[in-house]
């Protein structure tokens, strides 16, 4: 069946003025970067969220519930906006997305009491109605572009908005810590109220209905199937790539084949129906397909660039987690000028295909230079590789948008650029994952590796601890092979700082028997618990005091014996063989005659109290000495096997997320030859000063 013919269009970017363009422009984009920031301020506070909410077993969720959402009905939205306008649409994903974060701040008060199932469950269901939202922010705002400017005007103004992508991932963490640390986490929701209030101002004062003039039904029973394709789909996906299952589990498996069916059903559906919501017959535009396929392509090396170049930064540059974020902004500076450059030239020249193409050379390029990072990489080496990456991609951002809307009908340009969009967030998903399961795999076998190599430089203890928690990676044993792979290296400073103090809390207890010396022993993760017992039972006074102690006891099981009177008893003293020799030897030979005369006794205890006494300083020093002799050893090797380990660790981290990049490489290069077989249409202009007349602007 055919889709009906819609009414001639109106030509919103003929008939209103620049300013009002402009303001209806800055309520859109002001409306975008709320749903930009909203991805990145969140992830700043999680924490303290999880922490305060108690729900760290629904950490991930708070963020996939969100995906989920937002990706699953961008399409819907696209249509629907090309069915009734786009004002309406968008004011209504504006509503729905401060509604949603209005009830994310209030998650986990009292007055909800346990709906849901507690705070941290409620959070995940309004981060899902945040989504709702946000992907009519999403799918709508790129639309606006194309029913307001001329197909030439166009790559500037989504140059713009890619500049708002960029522009959110370096405030979001910033101010997501300023408002989690200084006031609450709850305004990291609360902050979008006055924000989206504005934007709906300028929206609802300045911007016409954006009606393509497309009259249909809606196709109910394909936005449904579309739900029903994805969010199996990405809840798979999700699943396997962090390990909640295993990909071939019978859940995971039968989410795939519900996917599989959904979109079968789909494709029929779809092909019969005189106003799909996702028209079939675009795919045999040339360059809506090839542009589908590079958005899904770009989809997956984008956003893997950025979550593994976090993971190399944190692993392995030793950024701390929270700080990730930030040291990621040269990738953002790059995208930032790539993408409003591209842009302003590409209005200029009245051509976008060859920008595209020299964007993906330039993003090959940077997936190389990344390809090439090792554990010994500067910082600022990383951030020219960030900076040509971030140039690369970021002409994609705004020149896929407008090659597909310069490809389609008026009617069309809705479903189009938010198709575009969809194909582009599931790459994201899908190449996540598939990437995700390459570091799994990878860093299991660089990290058995690498502990080989640094047994190999090794002796002793050290050598064979570390042959043991390699073997132990490599067959996928122990919870030692998963803590080495999860775990996050400490930098060598950090190591050696940490133990140095070890050292000087190991050398008080011995020395002195210090408490806070003692106490601290024990709470460190480095030394073994036998270890940590010996020091962590030494008396007040150290091992000297102790040495005294047992001289003090010696002295007085002597005196006892000798007190008595009673050879036998003096016998039994004398063989013990922990006393020293020449004190054996010496009550060995006391005279039984002595024995039994007080004034011979005495004597002979106050000879004995003198030797022990003479004897006791050069026996506690020697027994301090042996005592931290034993012990700072055994922090050698401490520190010789924790270095051995976060360099082990660095080493397989920078191959395995470098051998990532290798793959990234391969998706630029296809993403080129996808761009390359697509159409190099031009977009054209009104010549300067020619006027056209005015059509009817509906309000």
């Amino acid at each position: 069946m055919t889709a009906p013919t819609p009414p001639a269009h109106i030509n919103y970017a003929q008939t209103l003025d620049m300013r009002t363009k402009r303001v209806i422009l800055f309520g859109v984009l002001l409306g975008l970067f709320l749903s930009a920031l909203d991805q990145t301020i969140v992830a700043t506070a999680m924490p303290r969220i999880a922490a305060d909410l108690n729900g760290l077993n629904l950490y991930a969720w708070v963020t996939t519930a969100y995906l989920l959402t937002n990706t699953a009905l961008v399409p819907i939205y696209g249509k629907l906006s090309d069915l009734y306008g786009r004002k309406p649409v968008l004011m209504i994903g504006i509503a729905i997305f401060l509604l949603g974060s209005a009830l994310c701040g209030l998650s986990g008060e009292a007055f909800l009491d346990n709906l849901f199932g507690g705070g941290m469950m409620q959070l995940v269901v309004f981060r899902g109605l945040q989504g709702v939202g946000a992907a009519a922010l999403g799918s709508v705002a790129f639309a606006i572009i194309a029913d307001l400017f001329e197909p030439v005007e166009r790559p500037r103004y989504q140059g713009l908005f890619g500049a708002v992508f960029g522009l959110s991932s370096v405030i979001g963490p910033l101010l997501g810590g300023f408002l989690t640390d200084q006031i609450s986490w709850r305004w990291v929701f609360y902050v979008n109220l006055p924000l989206g209030l504005i934007a709906l101002a300028f929206i609802a004062s300045k911007m016409p209905r954006l009606a393509s003039g497309l009259q249909a039904r809606v196709d109910w029973l394909g936005a449904f199937l579309i739900l029903l394709f994805t969010v199996p789909l990405l809840l798979a996906l999700t699943w396997g790539a962090d390990h909640t299952y295993a990909w071939t589990s019978p859940l995971l498996l039968g989410m795939f084949g519900l996917s599989l069916a959904a979109l079968i059903i789909f494709l029929v559906a779809e092909s019969r129906h005189p106003s799909p919501i996702l028209p079939l017959t675009l795919f045999r535009n040339p360059t809506f397909a090839w542009g589908a396929v590079a958005r899904f392509l770009v989809g997956a090396g984008f956003l893997g660039a950025i979550l593994f170049l976090s993971l190399y930064l944190v692993n392995v540059q030793g950024v701390s987690a929270t700080k990730a974020g930030t040291a990621t902004i040269p990738l953002t500076v790059g995208l930032i000028i790539g993408s409003v450059g591209a842009g302003q030239i590409a209005s200029r020249i009245g051509r976008y295909k060859v920008l595209m193409l020299v964007g993906l050379v330039v993003a090959a390029l940077g997936f190389f230079g990344l390809s090439t990072l090792n554990a010994d990489t500067p910082y600022l080496g990383v951030v020219l590789r960030m900076v040509l990456l971030g140039l690369g991609l970021g002409p994609a951002l705004p020149l896929y948008t407008t090659a597909l809307q310069l490809a389609v009908k008026p009617w069309e340009i809705g479903v189009a650029t938010s198709a575009g969009q969809f194909f582009q967030q599931m790459g994201s998903t899908i190449g996540t994952a598939i990437f995700g399961a390459v570091l799994t795999a990878g860093l299991t076998s660089h990290l058995a590796t690498q502990f080989a190599v640094q047994a190999a430089s090794q002796q002793g203890t050290v050598a064979t601890t570390l042959r043991t928690i390699g073997e132990s990676i490599r067959k996928g044993e122990g919870g030692s092979a998963q803590q080495n792979r999860n775990a996050t290296p400490q930098t060598a400073d950090q190591i050696k700082a940490n133990f140095a103090t070890l050292r000087r809390n190991v050398t008080r207890a011995i020395e002195t028997g210090d408490r806070t010396a003692i106490a601290a022993i024990q709470n460190d993760k480095t030394l073994p618990a036998e270890a940590k017992k010996r020091l962590t039972d030494l008396p007040a006074g150290g091992v000297a005091a102790g040495v005294r102690a047992g001289f003090n006891q010696t002295y007085g099981a002597i005196e006892q014996a000798v007190s008595s009177g009673d050879p036998a008893r003096v016998a039994a003293v004398a063989a013990n063989p922990q006393l020293p020799a020449e004190l054996r030897a010496r009550l060995t030979q006391i005279p039984a005659q002595a024995l039994a005369s007080a004034p011979a006794r005495q004597q002979i205890l106050a000879g004995i109290r003198q030797g022990l006494d003479a004897a006791a300083p050069a026996a506690a020093q020697q027994a301090q000495q042996q005592a931290l002799g034993a012990a700072l050893a055994g922090v050698n090797d401490g520190e010789k096997l924790a270095l051995a380990s976060a360099r082990a660790q660095k080493v397989a981290f920078a191959d395995t997320i470098a051998s990532i990049y290798r793959y990234s490489i391969l998706v630029a290069v296809l993403a080129f030859l996808a761009t390359l077989m697509m159409p190099d249409l031009t977009m054209p202009t009104r010549q300067k000063g020619e006027r056209l007349a005015p059509a009817h602007v509906e309000l």
